[in-house]
C-alpha cells in the first residue's frame, strides 16, 4: 500500500501538472476546414492512443503549425476500460471524450480516412480527396475489427444475450447479458487472429464468474473458455496464476477452439477444432461474450508499407519503418512481435520520440523498444495480477513484489490510475511507460 500511494501520489501531482501545462498552451487547434495548407514537417495518421501521444510530443519538437492528424472519429475513447463497462462497474459515457478535446491545440485536425500511400512521393491521399505531403509520417492507424468474419455476426447482436467488450456499440449489451442471465452455459471466445488486449477476452470471464457469484446464480452457470490459443496467457508465470483461479472457480477451458458461427436465434455457437481439422462442435448458450477476429488496416493492404501479413513493417527497435527512413508506426497497426495494449503504446511513444528527434538531427536512432506492454488481468470486482512483459515473453515488473499474486491495489491502479494517466499524461505526450519508476522500485537492476 505504501508503493501505491506513492505511485498514486506522484501521479496526482503529475496529472496537475499536465492541467496547468495544458491551459498554459491551450488555444484552438486548426480544424480541416480551416486548414490553410496542405504540407506538413510531421503528418500523423490517426487519432488513437498512439497518433494523439504523437502529435503531442512532434508538437513540442517542431511546432503546432508543422503538424497534422488526420483522423475522422468525432469521439477519442479510452478503450481498456470497456472491460470494466461490460461488466457493469463502469458506464459508456465514462470510456469518451470529443475528439476536438484530445488533439494537441494548434495541431491541423484533417477529419478525413486516409485512402492511398505513396511514400515515394512522401504524400497521403484522403477519402475527401485531399493530398497531403510531408517530411515525416507516423503511421498509427490502430487495427480492424471483424465481427463479418463470424458467421451470424454482426446482425446478431440484434438478439439478447450476446455482446462484445471491444466495441462502442456492443459493450453495453455484455452488461445486458451478464445482468439477466438465468441458467445454462456462459460462452467466452478468443479468436484465432492477433487482437488487441489478449488478455480482455478471459478478463470479462472472471468478472462474470464473480458477478453470478455475488447475485447467487453461480450454480447455475457453467463458465465455459473457448480460446484458439494452445495456452491460457502467453506469458508462464501470468499462465500459472490464471490456471490456478479458473480450477479455484471451477471454470472451463478449452484451448484451440475457435468461433465460426454464431446462430443467435437458437443461442447457439459453433467452434472448429483447430486441432482437428473439419470437426466441430456447437455450444448451447445463455450468454455469449465475443472476440471478434482482428486484423490490420485495410489501407495498407497493397502498399509498400506492409509487411506479408498486412502490418506496418518497422524495426521492432527503432520503429522506424524497414524501407522508408521517413516513416514511422506506433501502435497496433504495426507488425512488432508484443502484446497491442495502450501500455505498449506508451512504451512506444517514448522509444519513437527519440528515434524522431534523432532523425530530424540526421542522427542515428539510439534508443531501443524492449517490447515492453502490460495487461491487467482483471480477475474480480477488486483484484488484478498485473502482468507487465517484454519480447521475450519474460516478466519485466514494474513493483519490487511477486505481480503474479491477485492483488487489490493493482485493481485500483487499473480502475482509477491508469484513466488519468492515459487522458492526462500519454494522450499530452508526457507519459512513456513505467520505465523510470521501474528502474527505481528495482534500484537500478532489471
Amino acid at each position: 500500500y505504501f508503493l501505491f500511494n506513492t505511485i498514486l501520489s506522484h501521479s496526482s501531482l503529475f496529472i496537475c501538472y499536465c492541467r496547468v501545462f495544458s491551459v498554459i498552451n491551450s488555444h484552438i487547434h486548426t480544424s480541416s476546414g480551416l486548414a490553410s495548407k496542405d504540407h506538413y514537417k510531421v503528418l500523423v495518421l490517426g487519432g488513437g492512443s498512439g497518433g494523439i501521444a504523437m502529435a503531442a510530443r512532434m508538437k513540442r519538437k517542431v511546432g503546432a503549425k508543422n503538424v497534422a492528424i488526420v483522423e475522422p472519429s468525432e469521439v477519442h475513447y479510452y478503450q481498456p476500460i470497456w472491460t470494466l463497462v461490460g461488466a457493469g462497474s463502469k458506464s459508456v459515457a465514462s470510456s469518451g471524450r470529443p475528439t476536438a478535446s484530445v488533439i494537441p491545440s494548434g495541431v491541423t485536425w484533417v477529419t478525413s480516412k486516409v485512402a492511398e500511400f505513396d511514400p515515394e512521393n512522401n504524400t497521403v491521399h484522403t477519402d475527401s480527396g485531399k493530398k497531403i505531403s510531408y517530411d515525416y509520417l507516423i503511421v498509427a492507424l490502430g487495427l480492424e475489427l471483424h465481427y463479418e468474419k463470424i458467421k451470424g455476426l454482426p446482425e446478431g447482436f440484434e438478439h439478447p444475450k450476446i455482446g462484445s467488450n471491444y466495441s462502442v456499440k456492443t459493450v453495453e449489451k455484455t452488461w445486458n447479458a451478464l445482468k439477466n442471465f438465468k441458467e445454462g452455459n456462459a460462452l467466452f471466445t478468443f479468436p484465432n487472429t492477433p487482437i488487441k488486449c489478449a488478455g480482455a477476452p478471459q478478463k470479462i470471464m472472471y468478472l462474470s464468474d464473480a458477478f453470478l457469484r455475488k447475485t447467487g446464480k453461480r450454480s447455475k452457470a457453467n463458465i465455459i473458455y473457448n480460446t484458439s490459443l494452445p495456452v491460457l496467457f502467453g506469458v508462464k508465470k501470468y499462465a500459472d496464476a490464471l490456471w490456478e483461479i479458473v480450477k479455484k472457480r471451477d471454470l472451463n477451458v478449452n484451448l484451440r477452439h475457435n468461433l465460426i458461427e454464431v446462430r443467435a436465434d437458437k443461442q447457439e455457437a459453433v467452434f472448429e477444432n483447430l486441432d482437428k481439422p473439419g470437426e466441430t462442435e456447437v455450444y448451447k448458450y445463455e450468454m455469449i461474450h465475443v472476440t471478434p477476429p482482428m486484423g490490420p488496416p485495410a489501407v495498407l493492404k497493397g502498399s509498400s508499407l506492409e509487411d506479408e501479413a498486412g502490418w506496418l513493417n518497422v524495426n521492432k527497435s527503432t520503429l522506424q519503418h524497414k524501407t522508408y527512413a521517413n516513416v514511422f508506426g506506433i501502435g497496433d497497426c504495426t507488425n512488432l512481435p508484443t502484446s497491442k495494449t495502450a501500455a505498449a503504446v506508451a512504451a512506444q511513444s517514448a522509444v519513437l520520440d527519440r528515434t524522431v528527434s534523432r532523425i530530424l538531427k540526421k542522427q542515428t536512432p539510439d534508443k531501443t523498444y524492449d517490447g515492453y506492454t502490460s495487461c491487467p488481468l482483471v480477475t474480480s470486482y477488486n483484484t488484478v495480477i498485473l502482468a507487465e512483459f517484454d519480447y521475450d515473453g519474460q516478466p519485466l515488473e514494474t513493483f519490487p513484489v511477486d505481480q503474479s499474486k491477485e492483488s487489490r491495489v493493482m485493481y485500483h491502479m487499473k480502475a482509477d490510475v491508469m484513466p488519468h494517466l492515459y487522458w492526462h499524461g500519454l494522450l499530452k505526450g508526457l507519459w512513456g511507460g513505467p520505465g523510470p519508476y521501474r528502474t527505481i522500485m528495482h534500484m537500478g537492476m532489471k
